[in-house]
């Protein structure tokens, strides 16, 4: 379906932050792009076309996060404290990640 060897830059799925202006200018490329089924692509792609590269954070952890299960660690605000999204994590244990903070 994709017509190059390697995607673009993409934002992986879970969550970004981008300004306004930026998603005006996005949503205009992406009604000029054909539909791509990897909306993490797509994103990357309109990217691509207005020349705007993502940044990493590293308080955006899309794969999930390390957590040893009997860690004391893991009942800590400040573990978490920095995390601005978090994948993989069970209804309870987001929860739980929310009451600490």
């Amino acid at each position: 379906l994709y017509n190059k060897s390697n995607y673009p830059p993409y934002a992986g799925g879970g969550g970004f932050i981008m300004d306004g202006p930026l998603a005006k200018r996005l949503h205009k490329t992406s009604e000029m792009l054909e539909l791509y089924p990897i909306d993490d692509v797509f994103l990357g792609m309109c990217l691509e076309v207005l020349k705007v590269s993502p940044v990493g954070h590293e308080g955006f952890k899309t794969f999930g996060i390390v957590k040893n299960k009997n860690s004391k660690m893991n009942k800590e605000p400040c573990f978490f404290r920095s995390m601005l999204v978090v994948h993989k994590l069970l209804p309870p244990e987001l929860l739980q990640m929310w009451d600490l903070v």
